[in-house]
């Protein structure tokens, strides 16, 4: 063994790790380029605070490398065998056949090379992106060979209204539409004359920007690594672990977002939600081209009005400039999201069209898991995965967070607007339609006359009155009804409308513009006012809420499930409500995947039961083709000390779950716990709650007891904020009072030692925040953070799992389901999970668990860290002997269950804690000496 870790030191199979690596760590790194070599699927659990970011980055990058020298190594073999036969392939030990074999792959090779160049080179970008950018949200995917056709003949272009005179509407009017003519991929003809403008999508302007050098980039896909994780702070700290390696400078990095993260156009920021900012950018690059247009048109005396709107964004004006930013960004090698922000803040270049163009060349792209995950998504951004390494961190929930990116909904009001629109544009353009766009409007007001009626509850064919729903209707009043797709399309009479067809229209018509910008210059002329394009663009909002709903209700039958939710009428009258798709099934999305790169790896600190992930994303993989790595934690067993605290100091029983934990008894001996907790704990405690509304809840009830105040004499008290920009500013000034009043730096109040944070599970301090050090010195779990079992859409993915790899799976899932009226209680959701005999209670419990070893993993994040984690909860301290696969610790990382312990009084515990500080004081203490 020493010499063969002599020899190791020697050679590093992984050189580009900038520290000695531990035995784990070197460990991990082998079985993820193992995994690279094997391809397919592998997960790779190791705790958080492992060095887990910088393992992946230097085993994947250094797989690359390998891989590419011994390309090239094998072409210079070649070449070198080649030159010396003088290029002859004459040889007796090889027959004729043989010979010719070679001769033909070389010219295949070649062949494919070329064709390879043009599938995926200037022509395949170019329109891919066209055909996604058509789209505000890129959602309807169709042949490049259809949208080139469309582009061409320069139809079908969008436009907005307020660029042109209030007398002319002949811009809205729809082209005639040839809806008989099946297999034709451009149905779509015009009767009017183009009067020589010609329009280009926003992705045209990009083209014109980047284009070239794009062009330069790809004329040869290479292999890449696609790294992606849940939030943007994530991705910020893997680019700061791989600026400590070589492979910083040595590879092309870029890091993608969105256009909320990346806009610097504080007009298009001051609209505040991500929708708005999406459509008004894609607004500004089409008034853009309208500018243009109407320029050249002006010798021809056409009467032409401009408005601000139409000079466009002017972050995407300088095609020069917008290649040098370019440029200058692959010489800076990785930069995060505010570094591409703040150059292209400071050359005035859109960072977010800047860094799509430097995809074609990097080598590792970073992004959220939006970008990579949703298909729509990655065509838009021209993701090639073929033969690719994707490697997608934090994945301990990524079934749930993959499903719910296909989740669709579209409200009350927006069905209200959508049909007022189409009300007014068909009173407006009926006699000026062709017969295949009259029929294809009036599908659409039958099917937002058909939605209204479920939502209002008129005539829908299956459910009660209106009576029986408002005494159903719960503490929160709505009423909400769960069906599949199948029997919410035959009960609302629309199950003749073929949803594929009129969805193509859609798209190639391009009628949402058409109607919502109609719409908005009526509304601007009625009111006598300056066109307000917000209204445009709401519009044009309710119009895709649409679209993507009616596209959900294509997917197969079980694949999800309708939502129904109704509001009771107010007294002005007001009813509101919605109706969303919920996505149930995975595997086939995760699936298409799979099988186009050359190898998925999921990444986490906590990955078990993978069982459960098997099932839902990846049924199809044999278990013994799933690779799976774990290791254990770097820390010594002396620097953890997890505990289940089941009675407080006064001896009353932890009791947190859901009936009891409101009881102002658990309330107040919680806060006794607190209060002699700050006491013997030093520096940070955090403490994390169930939910936003509980830890208010504590909070006030501790205000008013006096609590509170006992607590802020030992330690300042902080709060999580609701809104995560404020997250940040909160731990930055905990942090900040903890290195001020541990080094004994105590101007305010000399008795106070340190900070505590109140927290919420499943907010944004428990997942992916370093608490590391004096942050972190006490991890407080109170109860069980089961999530609310009155959510329906939880409670239908827990039925759809309960059926799920069982023989009479089908039985299963159609006993629990049917076309269900839920009052919004919790008993209804209690009921659900007592009729569940395995996987759906499994599943329940698991999303909880996940939740606690997020939380717990913030602290302890290197092998000198150490840390107390109270898990404060009588349910967490049963007897041992009892304990079985469904028990709470049983789910704990292996590291925890390994040196977890339980106290029998607060007695017991403080002793335990004191005992526990000290010695990792002293020894912190030997450590820097």
């Amino acid at each position: 063994m020493e010499a063969e870790k002599e020899k190791g030191e020697a050679a590093p199979k992984f050189p580009a790790f900038p520290y000695k690596p531990y035995a784990i760590q070197i460990d991990f790194m082998n079985a993820l380029y193992h995994s690279l070599n094997q391809g397919g699927l592998s997960m790779l659990e190791s705790p958080t605070g492992t060095g887990k970011t910088l393992s992946i980055i230097c085993s994947a990058l250094q797989w690359v490398v390998d891989m590419r020298q011994q390309d090239k190594s094998k072409k210079q073999f070649e070449t070198y065998n080649n030159s010396a036969q003088g290029g002859q392939y004459d040889s007796d030990d090889e027959p004729d056949w043989m010979r010719n074999a070679v001769i033909n792959n070389d010219i295949e090779g070649e062949d494919k090379k070329s064709k390879k160049k043009d599938k995926f080179g200037i022509g395949y970008r170019r329109a891919d992106k066209r055909k996604n950018q058509a789209n505000c949200r890129d959602l309807f995917s169709q042949r490049v060979e259809e949208e080139s056709c469309i582009k061409k003949e320069g139809k079908n272009l969008p436009m907005s209204s307020y660029a042109l005179d209030l007398n002319d509407d002949g811009d809205f009017l729809l082209e005639e539409h040839e809806s008989d003519k099946e297999g034709v991929p451009c149905a779509v003809k015009s009767k009017r004359k183009v009067t020589g403008v010609s329009l280009s999508s926003s992705s045209d302007e990009e083209d014109e920007a980047y284009g070239s050098s794009a062009d330069e980039d790809e004329g040869e896909e290479k292999l890449k690594v696609y790294f992606c994780s849940r939030t943007h702070s994530q991705l910020s700290q893997f680019i700061k672990e791989l600026r400590k390696t070589v492979f910083a400078n040595e590879m092309k990095v870029v890091c993608l977002g969105s256009r909320k993260n990346f806009c610097i156009n504080e007009e298009v920021l001051k609209l505040g939600n991500s929708t708005r900012i999406n459509e008004r950018c894609l607004e500004l690059q089409k008034n853009k081209n309208k500018k243009v247009s109407k320029i050249k048109s002006l010798g021809a005396g056409e009467r032409i009005r401009r408005n601000k709107a139409s000079c466009g964004c002017p972050m995407l004006r300088k095609h020069k400039q917008q290649k040098e930013f370019k440029h200058m960004m692959s010489q800076l090698g990785a930069l995060d999201i505010e570094d591409i922000v703040h150059q292209g803040r400071n050359m005035r270049c859109c960072p977010y069209y800047g860094s799509r163009s430097m995809v074609p060349a990097a080598d590792l792209v970073i992004l959220p898991y939006q970008s990579l995950l949703s298909k729509a998504s990655r065509e838009s951004l021209g993701l090639n995965l073929t033969n690719n390494i994707i490697i997608i961190d934090e994945a301990h929930n990524l079934a749930d967070s993959l499903i719910s990116m296909y989740d669709s909904k579209i409200t009350l009001s927006q069905l209200e607007d959508v049909q007022c629109h189409i009300e007014k544009y068909f009173a407006r353009f009926c006699n000026l339609l062709g017969p295949g766009n009259r029929r294809y409007i009036q599908t659409l007001t039958v099917l937002t006359q058909a939605f209204l009626r479920a939502l209002l509850n008129e005539d829908t064919g299956y459910e009660g009155s209106c009576h029986d729903n408002e005494k159903a209707s719960g503490e929160n009043g709505m009423p909400i009804s769960s069906v599949a797709i199948n029997d919410f399309l035959f009960a609302l009479n629309i199950d003749n409308i073929n949803l594929v067809k009129l969805l193509q229209y859609i798209r190639e018509s391009n009628i949402m513009h058409k109607i919502s910008g109609y719409g908005a210059k009526v509304a601007s002329f009625e009111k006598s006012l300056a066109l307000d394009d917000g209204e445009e663009r709401s519009t044009l909002s309710s119009f895709q809420a649409l679209a993507d709903f009616l596209l959900s209700l294509t997917n197969r039958d079980g694949d999800g499930r309708i939502i129904i939710s109704r509001t009771k009428p107010t007294c002005s009258g007001k009813q509101g409500g919605y109706i969303k798709y919920v996505r149930l099934t995975g595997e086939k999305i995760f699936s298409e995947i799979v099988e186009q790169a050359h190898a998925v790896l999921l990444a986490g600190g906590t990955l078990q039961p993978i069982e459960e992930t098997r099932e839902r994303l990846f049924p199809w993989l044999p278990p013994n083709q799933l690779h799976f790595f774990s290791c254990s934690h770097i820390v010594p067993p002396e620097s953890i000390l997890p505990v289940a605290v089941a009675r407080g100091p006064s001896g009353q029983p932890f009791d947190f779950s859901y009936s009891s934990r409101r009881s102002s008894i658990m309330i107040q001996e919680l806060g006794r716990l607190v209060c002699n907790l700050v006491t013997v704990v030093p520096e940070g405690i955090v403490v994390f709650f169930s939910s936003f509304d509980y830890e208010g809840q504590v909070y006030n009830a501790w205000e008013a007891s006096g609590i509170l105040d006992r607590i802020k004499k030992k330690k300042r008290l902080f709060r999580e904020p609701r809104k995560n920009t404020y997250v940040e500013s909160v731990l930055k000034e905990y942090k900040e009072t903890i290195d001020t009043l541990s080094s004994g730096e105590r101007k305010e109040n000399p008795s106070q030692s340190g900070a505590i944070l109140l927290a919420v599970v499943g907010g944004k301090i428990s997942e992916g925040i370093n608490l590391s050090d004096g942050m972190g010195r006490c991890i407080v779990v109170v109860g069980l953070p089961y999530a609310s079992p009155s959510d329906v859409e939880l409670m239908e993915r827990v039925k759809h799992i309960e059926g799920l790899g069982s023989s009479n799976s089908i039985n299963t899932t159609n006993a629990l389901r049917g076309n269900e009226l839920y009052s919004g209680e919790a008993h209804e959701g209690f009921d659900i999970l007592r009729s569940c005999r395995h996987r759906g209670k499994e599943y329940y419990e698991n999303l909880c668990m996940k939740a606690v070893n997020q939380s717990i993993g913030r602290a302890i994040r290197h092998i000198n860290d150490y840390a107390a984690i109270l898990l404060v909860d009588t349910r967490y301290a049963a007897d041992t002997s009892t304990r079985n696969f469904s028990h709470p610790t049983s789910k704990l990382p292996q590291w925890i269950k390994e040196r977890f312990v339980a106290s029998g009084d607060y007695g017991e515990l403080h002793r335990m804690l004191h005992q526990f500080f000290s010695y990792n004081k002293r020894d912190g203490l030997s450590r820097e000496l």
